[in-house]
């Protein structure tokens, strides 16, 4: 398998990077050892076949070669030629040895004339001075030529290099080529560009031709003829490449898509450190790169006249949206920042990360279940916040399906412990995390979300007929969000780096996928714009196929699916669907000012009424009466139907009840 045969070059890399560089004086003795070839020669060819001149006799041909080697020497040292590494040379160090030698040719000339001006005696011969330069710099810029040759082939052939080109002929991308020929670093090799001006083809840019993008005959013959293994796009080409037609015409021709650090990155003349630095931000496309989505812009003046200045809490905020919340909510200057989590070690790693990245941050971390009640209110007590980010939930679908009480516990009471004792000491506004599987769920953990959801928007609605200044709660719905903990992303990757397969649970499932920074800047506008009791939902953008995605992330990696990596099918899990809903119709929205916010026309239900039901929901989960569980969170969301469940039996149940009554 390719997989396989890529593990074995990493080995032959592996032993290639071990081999050293030649020392310079070593360099500099070959050089002159050519330069003295090329004296020799010169001598022959113009003395002995066409001159017979007795003057020039006088002179011993020794000294002749001491005072060229000399010469030589003194400017080798001025222009650095020898300093360079062979292997990477470029056309910078056939201009220092052009300089080189041409310098030492002026010099020879002064001293021939002076010395026949002196002595009537010719030093050198005019015509000799000029073969011997023609010869050395060839036998010098030769050896160079050679050694790059050869060192080239050889570390692309087991991949030490890789062959690339780069999309876009204009500043952008010869900026690119520029940086990539300016350290010896570079694991790249430019072999030409690719621009879509059919005035920029049978040009030549820094000595390598473009091709036209039009041409895709061309370019195969290309990819094959010199094994090209990469496509390296700028910032400002990526919108090229969000086509799909476009990136299977290079992925389907094994041809893996790189991604530049933006132009402001190069400059001339950078020192070799800052080089090494931009050509490690030359990276693989992600799949998050090929989201076809709008940028995503939010009103910072309300989200800062919310925040700065005010106490604001994080529960779950070591997970994937609680953590980048906590990012983001740093550039708006909050009075402290009080991080609650009872995951030990993430909340260490976040500790350590917001210390390093945000020194000035006034922030704390707080350890502590939100089922403890004690142990959230003397939380409130200690840091009274003023808003609420709640995060903190159970999400895997297969695993709360296992274990519903633990779902109610975390999902239900938690969100009950945080929004009671949020109305307890007065916070402003308490924002809930909630997601898509909360519509019309057909598993435990979506069951349980709606039902957190009901009971927050209860209790605004309570709470608002006797104070209209009571805490604003908004709950936020999305969908899956790429790259989260024990998303399909992360799974896939590990899946490659093993060879493979990729599991896919069914061929038609389908999801709505949204990226942490693009989810977290969503909840950040709706907490500010909510007044208070709304569901607020995200557009999502459209719906992504699983199987397509995990074809396209294998063509990324550089494999081809169903070749080096299979795709294998599952099944769907326990309460899994094959598709989410958002209730995006106008039927079931109302838009906002945000065109991707909308709030969501559900059904409300009374605080009075729901309580008691919610609260022997809770008890039943105490006692670990799974079955009892499901039973009764259908009961409180009719709409929650199982699917590929246990607890589907409950509904043929219920079904039977309802036609004899």
């Amino acid at each position: 398998m390719k997989f396989k045969k890529n593990n074995l070059k990493r080995g032959i890399i592996s032993n290639l990077s071990s081999v050293g560089y030649m020392p310079r004086w070593i360099v500099l003795a070959v050089d002159l050892v050519l330069c003295t070839l090329a004296f020799y020669l010169a001598y022959f060819l113009v003395l002995k076949l066409y001159y017979n001149i007795p003057q020039y006799q006088e002179v011993a041909v020794e000294t002749r070669l001491l005072v060229t080697l000399f010469c030589q020497t003194v400017f080798f040292f001025v222009f650095q030629t020898f300093a360079g590494i062979l292997r990477y040379s470029t056309y910078a160090d056939a201009l220092k040895l052009a300089m080189s030698v041409l310098a030492t040719l002026i010099v020879l000339f002064i001293i021939h004339y002076a010395w026949y001006f002196l002595f009537g005696v010719r030093f050198f011969l005019g015509v000799g001075l000029l073969v011997y330069g023609v010869l050395a710099f060839l036998f010098l810029f030769l050896l160079r030529l050679i050694v790059k040759v050869t060192f080239d082939y050889f570390v692309v052939s087991v991949g030490q290099v890789i062959p690339v080109l780069i999309y876009g002929a204009k500043t952008a991308g010869v900026s690119i080529g520029k940086m990539l020929h300016s350290t010896t670093e570079s694991k790249y090799k430019l072999i030409g560009f690719i621009d879509d001006s059919k005035s920029a083809n049978k040009m030549q840019i820094l000595g390598c031709p473009v091709y036209l993008r039009s041409d895709e005959r061309k370019l195969k013959e290309v990819f094959k003829k010199k094994q090209i293994r990469a496509v390296i796009f700028s910032p400002w080409k990526m919108k090229d490449i969000k086509s799909t037609k476009e990136l299977d015409f290079f992925l389907n021709n094994q041809v893996s898509v790189l991604t530049a650090p933006l132009i402001e990155s190069y400059e001339d003349r950078l020192d070799e450190d800052k080089l090494k630095k931009s050509l490690k931000k030359i990276k693989s496309i992600q799949i998050e790169d090929l989201l076809n989505r709008r940028q995503i812009t939010i009103n910072q003046d309300n989200i800062a006249k919310q925040i700065t200045g005010k106490v604001v809490l994080i529960s779950g905020a070591a997970g994937s949206i609680g953590s980048e919340i906590a990012r983001q909510i740093t550039s708006f200057n909050p009075k402290m920042l009080v991080l609650v989590d009872q995951a030990e070690s993430p909340l260490h790693n976040l500790r350590l990360e917001m210390e390093e990245k945000f020194p000035d941050l006034c922030f704390t971390v707080f350890i502590g279940d939100v089922r403890n009640y004690e142990r959230m209110e003397a939380l409130m007590q200690t840091y009274r916040p003023d808003i609420v980010y709640h995060a903190a939930a159970y999400k895997h679908v297969p695993l709360m399906e296992d274990n519903p009480s633990e779902s109610i516990l975390t999902n239900v009471l938690g969100t009950k412990n945080m929004a009671d004792l949020s109305v307890k000491y007065n916070v402003s506004s308490f924002v809930m995390v909630s997601t898509d599987k909360a519509v019309n769920p057909t598993n435990v953990m979506g069951g349980s979300k709606r039902i957190a959801e009901i009971y927050v928007q209860s209790l605004f609605n309570k709470l608002v007929k006797e104070n209209s200044a009571c805490t604003q709660f908004i709950t936020t719905r999305f969908g899956n969000v790429l790259g989260s903990n024990g998303s399909v992303i992360p799974l896939f990757r590990q899946q490659i780096e093993k060879g493979g397969p990729l599991t896919v649970t069914h061929p038609d499932i389908i999801r709505y996928f949204m990226t942490i920074p693009e989810a977290c800047l969503l909840v950040l506008e709706a907490g500010s714009m909510g007044k208070g009791g709304e569901i607020l939902i995200f557009d999502m953008g459209e719906p992504v196929k699983i199987v397509d995605l995990a074809r396209r992330m294998i063509q990324l990696a550089g494999f081809v699916p169903d070749v080096d990596i299979a795709i294998k099918f599952t099944g769907l899990r326990p309460g899994e669907k094959l598709y989410e809903e958002l209730l995006l119709s106008k039927e079931n929205t109302i838009p906002t000012y945000h065109d991707k916010i909308m709030i969501a026309k559900v059904c409300k239900f009374d605080y009075d009424t729901v309580l008691p039901e919610i609260m022997e929901l809770i008890s039943l989960a105490h006692d670990i009466k799974d079955y009892a569980v499901v039973e009764k969170m259908k009961k409180i969301v009719p709409e929650y139907i199982s699917k590929n469940s246990p607890y589907e039996v409950i509904d043929s149940k219920n079904k039977i009840y309802a036609k004899i009554n």
